[in-house]
């Protein structure tokens, strides 16, 4: 899939490690980066959900059409999917919406 992101502040922390890092810790910085190759690198959304890869699932109630990954407990990385036929997911937020 092809990735987007929200904004520009969101994109820095999911494509720049030094930003990840200071923002969110090492640990955390290597859950994101990973779960943003993982996006890549799936075909659909369907797929992850199918796989569980990263946890993935559809989110309910006032996030519905968004989807979550997990990241370090209780971090989720929230993305919705764009598109039919090439699926774009674009990364919404890091958060903890427990």
């Amino acid at each position: 899939m092809k990735v987007s992101y929200r904004n520009r502040k969101i994109e820095k922390v999911c494509t720049n490690a030094q930003s990840a890092r200071k923002t969110y810790g090492t640990t955390m910085a290597e859950k994101i980066h990973k779960r943003i190759d993982q996006l890549r690198s799936a075909d659909s959304v369907e797929m992850m959900i199918q796989s569980r890869i990263g946890r993935c699932h559809p989110l309910m109630g006032n996030r519905e059409n968004q989807y979550a990954l997990d990241l370090e407990h209780p971090y989720r990385l929230i993305f919705t999917k764009k598109g039919d036929e090439i699926q774009i997911a674009e990364v919404q937020e890091i958060i903890d919406y427990h």
